[in-house]
């Protein structure tokens, strides 16, 4: 009741609709009441309860906007907000590394496809051709999906060597950028 009276009928109630985390606050929370007083009005009839809770399918998928409360705390913490600055100067670089990214995916993918799908089952369609080429690029190497013959491990030992290049380059940049916006919040303060 008084949240109700403080923040839907008190001072600055609009300013309170306008912030989009309380917004988020009440959608995430919702779902629960509305399943709460659905079970108080159903009472023990199971199934006309299970079809009302398909009906409120909606309303759970609102349960997501729980995660991100979390975003919440950004504000308080220095050093997130630096963070978020310096991914928002590197916003070109960032893009670049992504185009870079689904470009190589889906060159050396296919490549390996052409390559390897006569002898290798593991390799039966062009996307998993790009999944392997992105774990490989990225050096996640999970070795679900591994060239056997000599032709495609020359060029996976080609994709994984410009994988390392491909993340190092990046790197310089983004650290360079990082000490630029750490330098300007510690002149600011």
């Amino acid at each position: 009741k008084q949240w109700y009276q403080r923040r839907v009928r008190g001072p600055g109630y609009i300013a309170f609709w306008r912030n989009m985390f309380n917004i988020l606050d009440i959608l995430s929370i919702l779902p629960f009441y509305v399943s709460l007083v659905t079970d108080l009005v159903n009472g023990d009839d199971v199934e006309e309860a299970h079809d009302q809770h398909r009906s409120y399918v909606v309303l759970r998928v609102c349960r997501i906007f729980r995660v991100i409360r979390v975003f919440k705390f950004i504000r308080h913490s220095q050093d997130l907000i630096l963070i978020i600055k310096v991914v928002g100067h590197a916003k070109k670089e960032l893009g670049l590394l992504v185009l870079l990214l689904f470009i190589f995916s889906v060159s050396f993918g296919s490549l390996m496809y052409y390559i390897e799908h006569a002898t290798n089952p593991q390799f039966n369609s062009i996307m998993q051709g790009c999944w392997w080429a992105i774990v490989t690029i990225t050096t996640i190497g999970y070795g679900d999906v591994v060239p056997q013959t000599w032709l495609g491990k020359i060029v996976g030992s080609f994709v994984l060597t410009l994988g390392i290049v491909f993340l190092a380059l990046p790197m310089t940049i983004i650290v360079g950028k990082f000490s630029n916006v750490y330098e300007k919040e510690k002149d600011r303060e």
